[in-house]
C-alpha cells in the first residue's frame, strides 16, 4: 500500500495530516463563534479523517454510515455486523473506483431515476432484514430507515453507486468475453451433474446450457475486476491514518455491488 507523505503548502505533513488539521481548525472556529456558554452547553463533535485516497478524504463518519448502509446488501443475509475495517476497505474501493468511472465515461454508467426507482422497489419488497418491518408499505419503510439512522436520500445515493458499478463493470469487462461450448458442456458434466443425487431427473444439457454460460461468463469477469482493482490499489495513493483500520491488501470491490 503506497502512503503519500508530503503535499505542497504542508512541510513535512501528510495531506491527510493536513486534511484532519484543517477540519478541526474549522471545528475550533466553530466553537469559539459560539462563545464559552454555547461552546460549554452544546459540545461540537469533530469528525476526523480515517484514509486518504488519491487527495481524497475519507471520514470517521463515512465509515460509520457504510456499517449502516451494509443492511441494504441481500449479499451480506447471515454475516452479521459489518465491522469498521472491513467498511474502510469498501470505501476505499469505492474511491477508486469513481475516480476511474469519472476519468473514463461518467455518464455512460449512470443509471436512470427509473433504474434507482426500480431497485429500490426490488429491496423494499425482498431484502431479508425488511421481511419483519413490511417495507414496502410506506410506514414499514420509513420504521426501517429510522432504526438504522437512514434517510431516503442517502439510500437512493447509495443504491445509484451500486447500478453505477454493475454497469461500469458490463461495459468495461464483459463485452467480448466469449464461452465455447465445450467450456459449458465440461461445467454440466463435472459441476452439475454430480450435484444430482441418483434417481433424480437430470436437466439436458440444451435446457441449463444459457444458465452454464452466464455462470462461466459472471466468473471471468469478477476475475477481470478483482485483477483491475487490485492494480488501482497498487497504482494509487492510500494513506490509512487509523491504525485500528488498517488491514492487509485484500480488496472487496464497493461492497458486493453484484
Amino acid at each position: 500500500m503506497k502512503r503519500q507523505r508530503t503535499t505542497a503548502g504542508c512541510g513535512q505533513a501528510s495531506l491527510a495530516a493536513c486534511l484532519a488539521l484543517c477540519l478541526g481548525f474549522a471545528g475550533l472556529r466553530q466553537v469559539c463563534a459560539q462563545g464559552p456558554t454555547a461552546a460549554t452547553d452544546r459540545p461540537v463533535v469533530l469528525d476526523r479523517v480515517v484514509a486518504v485516497v488519491n487527495n481524497r478524504a475519507i471520514l470517521a463518519s463515512d465509515v460509520d454510515e457504510e456499517t449502516r448502509l451494509a443492511v441494504l446488501d441481500p449479499g451480506r443475509a447471515g454475516l452479521g455486523t459489518l465491522t469498521p475495517r472491513t467498511a474502510l476497505e469498501q470505501l476505499i474501493s469505492r474511491s477508486l473506483i469513481q475516480q476511474q468511472i469519472h476519468e473514463e465515461d461518467a455518464q455512460s454508467a449512470d443509471p436512470s431515476a427509473a433504474e434507482v426507482a426500480a431497485r429500490l422497489s426490488e429491496i423494499r419488497r425482498e431484502l431479508p432484514a425488511c421481511v419483519h418491518q413490511n417495507c414496502a408499505s410506506d410506514a414499514g419503510w420509513k420504521a426501517f430507515l429510522s432504526s438504522h439512522e437512514l434517510t431516503p436520500e442517502r439510500v437512493e445515493s447509495y443504491l445509484r453507486y451500486r447500478l453505477q458499478i454493475l454497469r461500469f463493470i458490463e461495459l468495461r469487462f464483459r463485452q467480448g468475453i466469449q464461452i465455447s461450448p465445450q467450456e459449458i458442456a465440461a461445467y454440466y458434466k463435472d459441476t452439475l451433474v454430480p450435484q444430482y443425487a441418483a434417481g433424480e431427473a437430470i436437466p439436458k444439457l440444451a435446457q441449463v446450457s444459457p444458465r452454464i454460460q452466464e455462470i462461466l461468463l459472471q466468473r471471468r469477469v469478477n476475475v477481470l475486476f478483482d485483477d483491475w482493482l487490485k492494480n488501482l490499489r497498487q497504482q494509487g495513493e492510500v494513506e490509512v491514518l487509523d491504525p485500528a483500520l488498517e488491514t492487509p491488501e485484500t480488496p472487496d470491490p464497493g461492497g458486493s455491488a453484484k
